[in-house]
Formats: C-alpha cells, sequence, structure tokens
C-alpha cells in the first residue's frame, strides 16, 4: 500500500492544480492573473536570491571559523604546556598531550561548511521569501478593486475544496489516507 500514496498524492494535486486554474480563469480578469503571474515570480526571485546570499554568507562564516580554529590550534601547539604536576605531598603525576585531539580534521571542516552553508541556506531563503511575499503581496492589494476580486476568488476555491473534501469523506474515504 506505501507504494500508492504518492501515486494518490500526485492525482490530488492535479486536481486541486485544475480547481485552482478554473477559479482563476473564470473568477479573475486577465490584469489579475498577470499581476498573480507577477506577484509569483516576484516570490520566486527574492526566495532565488536570497538562497544564494544565505549560501555565500553560511560559506564564508564556515572559511572564518575554520581558519580561527586552525589558528587557536597553531597558538594551542606552540604554547610550552607543563608535562607533570607535582602534589604537596612529593608525589608526581604526568599530564597527558592533548594536542592532537585539538588537531582540525577534515572531517570537522566537512561539516562546518556542511551545516553553516545549510544554515545559510535556510535562512536566506526564508528571508528571501518573506521579502518576497511582502514584495508580490504589496503589488496585489495595491488596487483595492483588484485586492477584492483576488480575494473572492481564492475564498471561492478555498470552499469548493472543503466542499470536495467534505463529499470524499461523506463517501466513506479513508481517513488516514486524508491526513497522510
Amino acid at each position: 500500500m506505501p507504494q500508492l500514496y504518492p501515486s494518490i498524492r500526485n492525482r490530488r494535486s492535479d486536481e486541486l492544480a485544475q480547481l485552482a486554474d478554473h477559479h482563476i480563469q473564470q473568477d479573475l480578469q486577465p490584469e489579475d492573473r498577470e499581476a498573480l503571474k507577477s506577484a509569483a515570480r516576484k516570490v520566486s526571485v527574492w526566495t532565488t536570491v536570497g538562497s544564494a546570499i544565505g549560501i555565500g554568507l553560511g560559506l564564508y562564516a564556515a572559511f572564518r571559523l575554520r581558519s580561527s580554529r586552525k589558528t587557536f590550534f597553531e597558538v594551542f601547539r606552540a604554547q610550552e604546556k607543563p608535562t607533570k604536576v607535582v602534589f604537596a605531598d612529593g608525589r608526581t603525576e604526568s599530564i597527558p598531550d592533548i594536542t592532537p585531539l585539538l588537531k582540525p580534521t577534515t572531517l570537522g571542516d566537512f561539516a562546518t561548511y556542511f551545516f553553516a552553508s545549510a544554515g545559510g541556506l535556510f535562512l536566506g531563503g526564508e528571508l528571501g521569501f518573506l521579502a518576497g511575499a511582502t514584495s508580490g503581496s504589496s503589488a496585489l492589494t495595491g488596487d483595492p478593486e483588484r485586492k477584492k476580486r483576488v480575494e473572492n476568488a481564492f475564498r471561492r476555491f478555498r470552499a469548493d475544496l472543503l466542499r470536495k473534501e467534505a463529499d470524499e469523506l461523506d463517501k466513506g474515504r479513508s481517513v488516514t489516507e486524508e491526513m497522510f
């Protein structure tokens, strides 16, 4: 049964796309549709730019962190370190050398670059998406009539979607299929 889930999701996705397209074509004027496409492009461009900047800043931060770690190791290695401790009763214990344990490794470098760039991608992408959504939203809400038409089209789409889901549940469709 797990193999059916992706096909169910794809079919459901196609149905939702057709329903949304129907409402876009029926409820909106051509300039409204063009404004929606323009807003979607703004979101896409801002997200892409934010992601690229985030990756770049993440890699820069990783490079700086790696060089700081390397410099710290060089300074630590160059310092004179005690080799034994003499206690008050005259007993002497040797201190192990931990210098090899502090040496930067390739695995540590890889982890630094990977996680810093992934964090930059996430942060930059989210901030870019937020900026793009704000920019696209302001383009759509600038004209009060357009805003009203878009809101009505979305409201009708959402109502049709909920009716369709309610009909499917009333027909006995499994709730677990709907959830997962």
